[in-house]
């Protein structure tokens, strides 16, 4: 009997499938089945279309071998921006964001299937992608880097699931690369950042907006996440600390780590001129950081970099990214002029890791991270008693835990462990602008000294204008000392700066009740999803403010049932406020 031997070829593999499919079988079977179908009706005529031939498919997966690398690029980008014209006239429940790997490789032909390593690398690929995005391996960017005019990003090297080595990664991005019809519009026309909220295009405060898109961690490796994330953090800070620009805060930024946002919807929703993406990815001592700015619009490139340094080394490409970025978008920016608060902890990197391992857990907001943040704020002291970030930090824990029990100190211990850290934090920066944003906090909220508090307010935003936490707590300490003009306008611009926090809406909310803005008060208490007792009760005075008793009582009745009658008085007389006449004439505005 005749044995057969394997035929082999070189082939371009390209493996796609949609994003979060099992998730919308789950919710809806039928839905996702016909969305499904009707995505396959269009990806499958453009491979087909471009010299592609689908030889395996299993639930929302395709994959297709090609003769020509370009045509199965070019095949890739069609469909992808075909499937996001699609998205946008449909309902959220019924869009679907596909993935794609490339990868050009020998492979096994065995009737109509494909096998070897060159599908299983395609796989990987497409698995690590981001969505609505298109990985190619080197070989594939090799061929067709000089033959496809679109921006294509280097993303460095990452280790593929069960595959020996590492792999060179590259990125297209169809839907950023497409220019758009407003990245045409006549250049008369107003652009996104011109139609801010409250600003005219003569206006000359508006200032280029950024956002810092959460880095990707290439490890694949939650273990190295705390160091990641810490980093992309510093550099936003960096960067909030330079007048002449503004940038989404943290909040916003890392809401999208877990949720990947368009980068066009993100530069509508936030009215965004750049947008930063870049990757990181460590291995023993060694950290490589890919970083590039880009124009959300027309999808261009202006300026990007890898760095390739031992851990030591991070401060310094922190430095230099934000040189450059800084530069790009603001041709004669005087770095040198400006007053930057040099927030980097340590030039001892154990002390940073120690850090950021706490700032990770602080974050958490629970009993167990916060003791272990606190621990780790100590060692990072212990190993370099310099480090006045690692002080300011642990008193910042500290302070998340009064009223919570979640130290075995007693509230008025915290207070006093407080103060005499906060102390050695300044003595050791001086210039640290987030020990100035805790001094002013703890004046405004333990010791009610306003003045106080307004002059840490104060240099702190010389130090750091753009960080929202600095414009909260500076724009309070003004609202407190009567300066509510001045103050209410800081609240708003950090409201603006993080939209998604809950505290900057009602730190707005109660700065405009100050001023007396009392449909301002009502109109962003609807922007709360789960609105606190104090702010409700401001929401409540508001409307008695304006004679709308009727509305105000709906709104006393519905107060009362979800906290209790006794509650309100509490608010009431908790009412924090430097005008003496504020109480009583809310009390009136609430119960007359």
């Amino acid at each position: 009997m005749e044995s057969t031997k394997p035929t082999r070829k070189l082939a371009t593999i390209l493996a796609a499938d949609c994003v979060n499919f099992s998730k919308m079988m789950d919710v809806n079977e039928e839905l996702a089945l016909q969305n499904i179908k009707a995505c396959r009706s269009l990806i499958d005529p453009i491979i087909k279309e471009h010299g592609g031939r689908i030889f395996h498919t299993a639930g929302d997966s395709v994959i297709a071998e090609f003769n020509s690398v370009v045509e199965s690029v070019n095949a890739a980008i069609e469909f992808q921006k075909i499937l996001n014209e699609r998205n946008d006239n449909l309902a959220e429940e019924s869009q679907m964001i596909f993935r794609v790997g490339i990868h050009l490789d020998d492979v096994i032909i065995e009737g109509d299937n494909i096998y070897g390593s060159g599908v299983n690398i395609a796989a990987r690929l497409e698995g690590l992608c981001r969505p609505g995005c298109i990985l190619l391996s080197r070989t594939v960017h090799e061929k067709i880097v000089k033959r496809i005019s679109i921006a294509i990003d280097n993303l460095g090297n990452a280790k593929l699931k069960n595959i020996e080595g590492d792999y060179e990664i590259y990125q297209i991005s169809p839907i950023l690369n497409d220019r758009t019809a407003s990245a045409e519009q006549d250049p008369h026309d107003v652009s996104p950042a011109d139609n801010r909220v409250g600003k005219s295009i003569q206006d000359g405060d508006i200032k280029p907006r950024l956002m810092l898109l959460p880095f990707r961690n290439l490890n694949k490796s939650e273990d190295n996440d705390f160091l990641v994330d810490g980093i992309v953090d510093d550099i936003i800070t960096e960067l909030s600390m330079i007048n002449s620009i503004e940038i989404m805060s943290r909040n916003t930024t890392f809401d999208y780590k877990d949720n990947p946002i368009d980068v066009i919807e993100a530069a509508e929703k936030y009215k965004l001129d750049y947008v930063i993406t870049g990757s990181i990815r460590s291995a023993g001592n060694r950290v490589r950081i890919s970083a590039e700015l880009g124009d959300p619009v027309s999808g261009d490139s202006i300026w990007s970099e890898r760095y390739d340094r031992t851990l030591d080394d991070v401060f310094e490409i922190q430095d230099e990214i934000v040189s450059k970025m800084a530069n790009t978008v603001l041709s004669e920016i005087e770095v040198t002029s400006l007053k930057r608060a040099k927030r980097k902890p340590t030039n001892k990197m154990t002390s940073y890791e120690y850090l950021l391992q706490g700032k990770f857990h602080k974050r958490k907001l629970t009993k167990d991270d916060a003791n272990i943040a606190v621990d780790m704020f100590t060692s990072a002291i212990a190993s370099d008693p310099s480090n006045g970030r690692a002080y300011a930090e642990r008193c910042c824990t500290w302070a998340d835990g009064i009223g919570h029990d979640w130290f075995d100190e007693s509230d008025d211990d915290l207070h006093k462990k407080i103060r005499t850290t906060l102390e050695d934090a300044y003595e050791l920066t001086d210039h640290d602008w987030d020990c100035h944003r805790l001094l002013c906090n703890i004046s405004l909220h333990l010791d009610l000294n306003y003045d106080k508090a307004e002059e840490h307010g104060k240099k702190a935003y010389e130090l750091n204008p753009n960080n929202p936490t600095v414009l909260a707590s500076y724009g309070k300490s003004l609202v407190q000392n009567g300066k509510c003009e001045k103050g209410v306008e800081l609240l708003r611009k950090a409201q603006e700066l993080d939209p998604l926090s809950q505290q900057l809406i009602d730190d707005f909310i109660w700065g405009s009740y100050n001023l007396g803005d009392y449909d301002a008060c009502i109109e962003f208490s609807g922007k709360i999803r789960k609105i606190r007792p104090n702010t409700w009760l401001l929401k409540i005075a508001s409307f008695g403010a304006l004679n709308r008793q009727e509305e105000r009582d709906q709104e006393i009745s519905q107060f009362i049932e979800f906290h209790g009658k006794d509650e309100l008085s509490i608010q009431l007389e908790k009412l924090n406020s430097n005008n003496r006449d504020i109480g009583e004439v809310t009390r009136n505005f609430v119960l007359n």
